[in-house]
């Protein structure tokens, strides 16, 4: 891996597509710093300081996804985010309405014209974000436990207007720049924002972890997360390869096909995805209880009792065993669905038969949509078992590192997954374009 990488600084051309992403990765950490027009920054430092940067399960995780930009409440304080919801609801709208799910046929025209309503839909979730984070610092929930409720200095519609649009643009910047890695730079452009963002995160909380706990619970902590690390990398590269082979074909004077190939199937075909879903439904009660005006003591602790109580113990605690129960299941669950929406048997076995391919012992048609089927259903297990285990894993060092929050956790859960699975496919890019420009290989 770190042959290729110097040997695609030695290119040219791919030397350039580095240091063009290189530079606009630095433009996007830079914006993660700087403040939004009408914050007090030093508000902000004292409540991040006094609550840990901590804050409930879904702020902890977008404010992972931002590189510590939502808790900073800079220019790009939304991150990616926005982008990633409106990427994910095109997506599952493809299977509603037979408009999209058009367009998703037509090609490349059809890709253009869903990725501009992927845009639109971005923007108009980055309006309503940053409304919401903005509502929140005002009443003093962004940053719960902080005694102080200034960090928004002036308060005037004006100036909240601005600070709405400022972050929207930022949003809208952001998606700009990931488009420009992709087409310019090395990888996907999206994929490497959300990347450095996580990878910021880690030096900050692994400071804290062995100023708090000491040498030898981060020198343990260090060696399950390399464990971790390397599990990931091999179920990522995981495939189950179904052999396809295409039958010979005559067209004008030339024959073609005749050749075998296969499809691959990865274990984890859902990705993260499955992992966020879970996140997201399960901060529900906790958005229920803020919006019913759950009273709460010094410590931060539900007072009283029925069934808030209940919920904040074993639902929104992130120690509960329930909520790791919980938690678990709705990894399996969003797993099978999101798999039973984004991979098509039928629909594959259809391209199968148009190019006059099939699989070795399967009738094309229907019998290969079903075999196409039963395969993915028993790959598919194993893929949320794995997906589940790894979300859950920063929950057990929660006990041990005595964290506020585990999404903050860079070692484990949805951050691994994302770095080890960007950090795969994008070496993977730069290997393929270094084999298209070195043909010394095949000449030996």
């Amino acid at each position: 891996m770190l042959s290729a990488f110097v040997s695609a600084m030695k290119t040219p051309d791919l030397r350039k597509k580095i240091l063009f992403t290189l530079g606009l990765v630095a433009i996007y950490r830079l914006g993660a710093t700087v403040p939004s027009p009408g914050v007090d920054y030093k508000a902000v430092n004292y409540c991040r300081e006094a609550t840990g940067g901590q804050s409930n399960d879904l702020l902890s995780l977008l404010n992972l996804f931002s590189g510590g930009a939502l808790l900073h409440i800079s220019v790009f304080a939304l991150g990616i985010m926005p982008y990633i919801t409106a990427s994910i609801i095109i997506q599952l709208l493809g299977v509603v309405i037979p408009r999209f799910e058009q367009l998703k046929k037509q090609g490349q025209a059809g890709q253009a014209k869903l990725t501009q309503y992927t845009r639109y839909l971005t923007i108009g979730l980055g309006v309503l974000q940053s409304t919401a984070y903005i509502a929140m610092a005002r009443s003093g929930t962004l940053f719960a436990g902080c005694d102080r409720a200034d960090q928004i200095v002036d308060q005037s519609g004006f100036s909240l207007v601005v600070m709405v649009l400022v972050m929207t643009a930022g949003t809208a910047a952001i998606m700009w720049m990931g488009e420009l890695i992709t087409d310019r730079g090395i990888g996907n452009g999206m994929s490497i924002l959300i990347f450095t963002s996580i990878a910021a995160r880690i030096v900050p909380e692994g400071q804290n972890i062995l100023a708090t706990q000491g040498g030898v619970v981060f020198g343990v902590i260090l060696v399950l997360a390399l464990a971790i690390i390397v599990t990931v990398v091999f179920v990522e590269q995981a495939q189950r390869r179904i052999p396809v082979q295409y039958a010979k074909r005559m067209v004008g004077r030339k024959m073609y096909g005749g050749t075998s190939t296969y499809l691959p199937l990865k274990v984890n075909q859902a990705g993260v995805i499955p992992v966020i879903f879970a996140t997201s439904l399960l901060y529900i009660p906790n958005l229920i209880m803020q919006l019913v005006g759950t009273q709460l003591d010094d410590t931060g602790a539900v007072t009283g009792g029925g069934w808030q109580q209940w919920v904040s113990f074993y639902i929104v605690d992130q120690g509960s065993w329930v909520h790791i129960i919980v938690y678990f299941a709705l990894i399996i669950f969003f797993t099978y669905f999101y798999v039973g929406i984004t991979f098509n048997p039928t629909e594959r076995a259809d391209d199968l038969k148009k190019y006059g391919g099939f699989i070795p012992g399967i009738r094309p048609g229907r019998p290969t949509a079903e075999y196409l089927q039963f395969v993915l259903s028993r790959i598919t297990f194993p893929g949320s078992i794995y997906l589940g285990i790894v979300a859950i894993l920063p929950n057990f060092f929660l006990t041990i590192t005595g964290d506020g929050n585990n999404q903050n956790f860079p070692f484990g859960g949805v951050s691994v997954l994302i770095m080890v699975g960007v950090g795969l496919d994008t070496m993977k890019q730069i290997e393929s374009q270094l084999m298209q420009r070195n043909y010394e290989g095949f000449l030996r």
